[in-house]
């Protein structure tokens, strides 16, 4: 790793720590239920963020693997780039800078699409957050403490989970057509299952398997994890449901980190783009819970979203030259990622469902 590499992302998790030491210091000091209001503006934040980290790699892109001259810059594209993008990355060895220019668009493009990409996916995670809060009958002013703790845990899984799958995709790329394979089962599976009403939290094998090693308390005493009682140590409800919510982002990583890798094989745009969608997902998780039955659709265009992330990449493995010869640029990915969201929603508005039970 170059010194600038360590510094870009060391700086990013500098970023990241910082912004979550403020917000479990001073933003959750206290228990009270997040308005409307509060998580659109905080939404707002992390959409502007994520598009101003976008365009620090438009403007410095190559200093996140420490690009300093064309040799360096054509060991990178030749490392990270995916032969179907190496055509977008002009390398000329008399025109560096025209070179490392057309590099970070790449990069930029890459972490955008695949920051929509993870933000869309985990709309779909919010529907299963929203089932456990309400299935384990937590008080909304508890929402708060409990989602933050549980993207804390979520970014150590992700980082784990993606620099390991970075690793076994150098070493064997067969496994992106497993990837592949599970994006399109997970899109089907989705498209065809019912929605759950409810989770049984006393048959969750999260709850059986703490139950075994850990004393569990009966009750909810206030915001507390861990309550001592006669010399005992016990884990309340409220610290099973956190073990619950991570270890469903756990089973959403299966699906939406290779879906990135469909998008890049830089494995740092696979973390930067996965981290901006969970720092955002807890005031999104906020802005549309009091909403989302109005969006009846977007969980079908989730479904078709996978399913066409996991054909493309199975396609751009298998047949190389297949999307080249109709014409495919990388760009229209993030096009269509766009017009599967717009299209699910704008259908949900125009063909509304009656009668729809919806559970806060």
């Amino acid at each position: 790793m170059g010194f600038n590499e360590f510094l870009f992302f060391a700086g990013f998790l500098a970023f990241i720590s910082l912004m979550l030491t403020l917000d479990l210091g001073v933003l959750s000091r206290t228990n009270k239920s997040v308005s409307f209001r509060e998580a659109a503006t905080w939404s707002l934040v992390w959409v502007i963020m994520a598009l101003i980290f976008a365009f620090l790699l438009y403007k410095y892109g190559e200093q996140m693997h420490s690009v300093k001259d064309f040799d360096s810059l054509n060991k990178v594209v030749k490392e990270y780039v995916d032969k179907d993008s190496r055509k977008d990355v002009i390398l000329d060895a008399n025109n560096y800078e025209k070179s490392v220019q057309s590099y970070r668009d790449l990069v930029a493009l890459e972490f955008l699409t695949g920051w929509i990409l993870e933000y869309s996916l985990s709309v779909d995670n919010i529907f299963v957050i929203i089932l456990i809060f309400a299935s384990f009958k937590v008080r909304e002013k508890y929402y708060k403490k409990v989602l933050l703790w549980g993207v804390l845990g979520a970014v150590v899984m992700r980082f784990i989970f993606i620099f390991v799958g970075s690793a076994l995709i150098h070493q064997f790329e067969f496994i992106l057509y497993i990837f592949g394979a599970v994006l399109i089962f997970s899109g089907y599976k989705m498209l065809t299952e019912k929605e759950e009403e409810e989770i049984d939290t006393e048959k969750h094998p999260v709850v059986r398997l703490a139950s075994r090693y850990f004393a569990v308390f009966p009750r909810y005493v206030a915001d507390r994890f861990f309550v001592r009682r006669m010399g005992k140590v016990f884990i309340t409800p409220l610290f099973l449901v956190i073990l619950v919510i991570e270890f469903t982002d756990l089973i959403f990583a299966v699906d939406s980190v290779p879906a990135v890798f469909a998008v890049t094989k830089d494995p740092y745009i696979v973390f930067f783009s996965n981290i901006f969608a969970i720092m955002g997902l807890r005031s999104m998780f906020f802005f549309l819970s009091s909403v989302m039955h109005l969006f009846h659709y977007l969980k079908t265009g989730l479904s078709f979203l996978l399913m066409f992330i996991g054909t493309k990449m199975i396609i751009s493995i298998a047949w190389h030259e297949g999307l080249e010869m109709i014409g495919y640029k990388n760009y229209y990915s993030l096009f269509i990622i766009l017009g599967i969201l717009i299209i699910s929603v704008l259908a949900s508005l125009a063909f509304p469902v009656k009668h729809e039970k919806h559970q806060h």
